[in-house]
């Protein structure tokens, strides 16, 4: 190190002093470098002939004027050493185009730089226009030699263009040609005044390759939008310009040393002498997969890379996360190693297969290294396969619109979601329907970026939409000609407050999950309306075995429940209150209301737990209605038990007064829980598949249970009416029974009196004695 200067920010096209360390003087420095200590890495140097170099090539107060910039003149003048891709002036044309230029000494010539991110086979026109020429003169049409205008005569084979140096990099094109200011060629060459604005055009485009017609490559017409493919502006080459920061960076680098596994073919992993090393320094043997020097490698996830490591027994192959390799740990650096070690290592006689099978959670860019010595590999791109094998499990949602994938993990589920058709956003919703249900949203913005997000749905509009903190990680959304995949990670606990409602998302693995869809225009992480509702949507959810990997159809329950909701009514709003009113009022009747009702009851609960595959204590409604069914089975167990009734004139028992207190607080509170029952089942039935005609069945039982009501009121009067009459009738007796009958009919007092004065006007044997002895 020659100075402790912090190159720690950005630096574009930027000017800035260094001071040099006192033991360091520049006439003993012959290379100078940019590195980076943490990564080894060298980002370029600067080769010192002598001390007497340096000055004027880093001092820009002793710089030489532009002209005597040139790399080799005529006179043989050499200023410092200047790479053939350096020139003094250089301006921006589009994003992708730059146009670089230095004139000679003596300016007769102009040195013309071309450098564009393009692809292999597109090619980089530039030029001045003369704008009082006529664009055609009819013989040909569009760019062409001059040959084509001047067939064989010499002064048409004249080319004063002389190619200087050229090359491809990374993506990028780079041209450096010369040519005359003023060339002998008067009639197609447009001279070049070079203190005067001149108007120059520019272009990208296509090649056309040589056909029978045209034995060259020839340029075809570039299309696409003004400043982009093509343009024209004013320059005066005399003028310093210097627009270009930094480097241009293809987002294609399709000409790079890149090797694509195949899970079909082995990588051959062997070692040779390092001579286009991508990140210098490096050792002098470096790692070659199948015969190309430290290539990048491209993997898919969820697809297997296989590696034949024939690079010799002190070499051993890993991937892992650090950029320098050679064991990590051992410089005290942390780092994670997805695969190989040290038995990954083999020779030509004995090569050893090393495995290696990218997930979604392994990084976009990790390292095939050596572990025993740095710098000897180079980077491994990993990019998203197919999701089929990205993910164990794959089914197709309702209507098969979307696909849903999942991989199973110990304490988390990894999911994605396809849809198979064009649309602005896809959803997903873990319950029965859109509303109480847990969903995931995946859309792309007008930016291109990509969202995922949670949400609890309570309603059916868009203000019922609300956002979640769930937890989600490895977040990914993207839209390819329209259709849209989404993918996350969750815990299969999402949180341990209860108060938050995310922390009721709760995924068990051994429980069918119920998965819905939705398909929209738009949507909006903010502000929703009702334009981001959905367009499409699934008819009913499907129950996804996440343990087996496999999905069914969830079945509308629909016709059963309306059984077994009839089959509830019938019992606990016809048959039971009957039983209790006959038992109450109609003592002479006697009828097995009760028992009937009791049977159709459990027969009712049967059928729903035959079709549900189970039961399932989660709702308010099974509550009520297991707690009701107890109830009424606890009735005639009591009356089993009754208490013998005492004889006439002795005193009541108290276990006769306990059993009546505990039978009569059992069946009116079996009742009032069997309704409330009826009641939540319907509220059940509209929460499910929001049946419209809920809200009528719920008035209907509303109405019946109050006419039921009004009924017991008006036999409560009769009966109050009827002991009162009772009452005043036995003042008059001197003889007789006082208490009551069990089986007095007290619904029909007229006929109870009738039956007692059949019974009273039989004979009577009497026994009388004194009073006084």
């Amino acid at each position: 190190m020659i100075s402790d200067y912090k190159l720690n920010e950005t630096y574009k096209n930027a000017s800035f002093s260094v001071n040099l360390s006192r033991n360091v003087t520049w006439d003993s420095i012959r290379v100078l470098s940019i590195f980076d200590l943490l990564t080894e890495s060298e980002f370029g140097h600067v080769i010192l002939s002598n001390g007497s170099d340096l000055a004027p090539a880093l001092s820009p107060d002793l710089a030489p004027s532009p002209a005597s910039n040139d790399s080799r003149d005529k006179e043989g003048k050499f200023g410092p050493f200047r790479v053939p891709t350096m020139l003094d002036n250089c301006k921006i044309l589009s994003n992708d185009y730059r146009i670089r230029w230095s004139l000679s000494v003596e300016r007769d010539f102009i040195d013309i730089g071309l450098e564009a991110a393009i692809a292999i086979q597109n090619y980089m026109a530039f030029g001045w226009s003369d704008q009082k020429a006529s664009s055609e003169d009819g013989s040909a049409l569009g760019v062409c030699p001059d040959t084509i205008y001047e067939g064989s005569d010499p002064v048409g084979l004249v080319n004063n263009t002389k190619l200087i140096y050229g090359h491809r990099k990374d993506g990028v094109s780079f041209i450096r040609y010369r040519r005359p200011v003023v060339s002998v060629d008067t009639k197609y060459d447009l001279p070049v005044n070079y203190t005067e604005n001149m108007t120059v055009i520019w272009a990208l485009g296509l090649m056309r390759p040589p056909d029978t017609f045209r034995p060259y490559y020839s340029p075809q017409n570039h299309g696409g939008p003004m400043s982009v493919t093509y343009g024209h502006l004013v320059l005066n080459v005399s003028e310093q310009v210097n627009e270009c920061l930094g480097p241009l960076d293809a987002a294609d680098k399709e000409d790079q040393d890149l090797i694509i596994a195949d899970a079909n073919k082995p990588l051959v992993v062997t070692t040779g002498p390092a001579v286009h090393y991508p990140n210098p320094p490096n050792p002098s043997k470096v790692l070659y997969i199948n015969k190309k020097e430290a290539p990048v490698l491209k993997v898919e996830r969820g697809v297997p890379v296989r590696f034949s490591v024939q690079a010799g027994h002190d070499v051993a192959l890993y991937i892992t996360t650090d950029l320098i390799g050679g064991n990590a740990t051992s410089r005290n650096k942390t780092e994670t190693i997805y695969a190989g070690g040290p038995e990954a290592e083999g020779v030509l006689a004995s090569p050893m297969e090393l495995i290696w099978e990218p997930d979604r959670n392994t990084p976009d860019q990790v390292y095939y290294q050596s572990l025993y010595q740095k710098k000897m590999g180079w980077r491994v791109q990993v990019v998203d396969g197919g999701l089929s094998d990205m993910y164990n499990n794959s089914v197709l949602l309702d209507d098969q619109q979307v696909t849903f994938f999942w991989t199973l993990s110990k304490d988390s589920i990894s999911i994605a979601a396809r849809g198979e058709k064009k649309s602005g956003y896809i959803a997903i919703g873990f319950g029965t329907g859109m509303v109480s249900s847990y969903a995931y949203v995946g859309w792309v913005d007008d930016t291109g970026k990509g969202h995922v997000s949670s949400y609890w749905i309570d309603g059916r509009d868009a203000s019922r939409v609300h956002p979640t903190n769930e937890n989600l990680t490895n977040t990914r959304c993207k839209s390819e000609n329209g259709i849209i995949t989404f993918e996350f990670i969750r815990p299969l606990k999402p949180c341990s407050h209860n108060n938050r409602v995310e922390c009721k998302n709760i995924i068990d693995p051994t429980t069918p999950l119920k998965v819905i869809w939705a398909l929209g225009a738009k949507w909006s992480d903010e502000h929703l309306n009702e334009k981001n509702m959905h367009s499409e949507t699934s008819h009913r959810p499907i129950r996804v075995l996440l343990m087996g990997g496999s999905a069914e159809a969830e079945q509308d329950l629909r016709p059963v429940l309306a059984v077994h909701g009839f089959m509830m009514f019938l019992s606990w709003g016809i048959l039971l209150p009957g039983g209790i009113l006959a038992a109450r009022y109609l003592k002479h009747v006697k009828g097995d209301g009760c028992a009937r009702g009791l049977l159709i009851l459990l027969l009712g609960l049967l059928f729903a737990v035959a079709e549900l595959r189970g039961l399932y204590i989660s709702s308010a409604h099974v509550k009520l209605g297991l707690a009701a069914i107890f109830l009424a089975c606890v009735q005639p167990v009591n009356a089993s038990m009754r208490p013998k009734k005492s004889a006439n004139g002795e005193e009541v028992s108290s276990k006769r007064h306990l059993w009546e207190y505990f039978h009569f607080i059992v069946g009116r509170s079996a009742i009032i829980v069997g309704i409330a029952a009826l009641f939540s089942g319907m509220k059940h039935l509209g929460d499910r598949y929001g049946d419209e005609n809920v809200h009528g069945y719920i008035w209907a039982l509303i109405l019946w249970f109050v006419i039921g009501t009004m009924i017991v009121m008006y036999l409560e009067y009769q009966e109050k009416q009827r002991r009162r009459g009772r009452v005043f009738g036995r003042s008059n007796w001197v003889l007789g029974n006082l208490e009551e009958e069990d089986s007095n009919d007290l619904l029909s007092p007229a006929r109870a009196s009738s039956q007692k004065d059949k019974q009273h006007s039989g004979l009577m044997e009497v026994q009388l004695e004194p009073l006084n002895r």
